[in-house]
């Protein structure tokens, strides 16, 4: 019940990204992907760190929310889609800004939770 309910959440508001953003190239999931790497990092290094979210509120997170939040499948058929010039770019942007949001989520718990890790 715990992932149904953050999978709803998720997927309602990938929706809510995919047509608030411009067409002519998927926008929507590149902010989706990104933000959702963020949030994993914060959410993983969270737990490593300082353990204060329990497994309920991980679960719900995690495999729910952030799981139906991103999406690899429509990346990849809307990369499909693209302009072979624009279909690169999706997939850099995809994967470095993915990749760096998920490090500054999890450097961004180790500077909020540094005093109490050094602790």
């Amino acid at each position: 019940m715990l992932v149904a309910v953050g999978g709803f959440a998720g997927a309602v508001l990938r929706y809510a990204a995919a047509v608030a953003l411009p067409d002519g190239f998927p926008w929507g999931t590149l902010a989706v992907n990104v933000a959702g790497s963020f949030a994993l990092g914060v959410l993983l290094a969270e737990a490593e760190l300082t353990g204060r979210l329990g497994a309920r509120a991980r679960l719900v997170l995690g495999t729910g929310f952030l799981s139906s939040f991103t999406t690899y499948s429509t990346f990849a058929v809307q990369t499909a889609a693209l302009a072979p010039t624009l279909a690169l770019a999706n997939v850099a942007a995809n994967y470095a800004l993915g990749f760096a949001a998920a490090l500054a989520g999890r450097a961004a718990v180790r500077w909020v939770a540094g005093a109490e890790v050094a602790a």
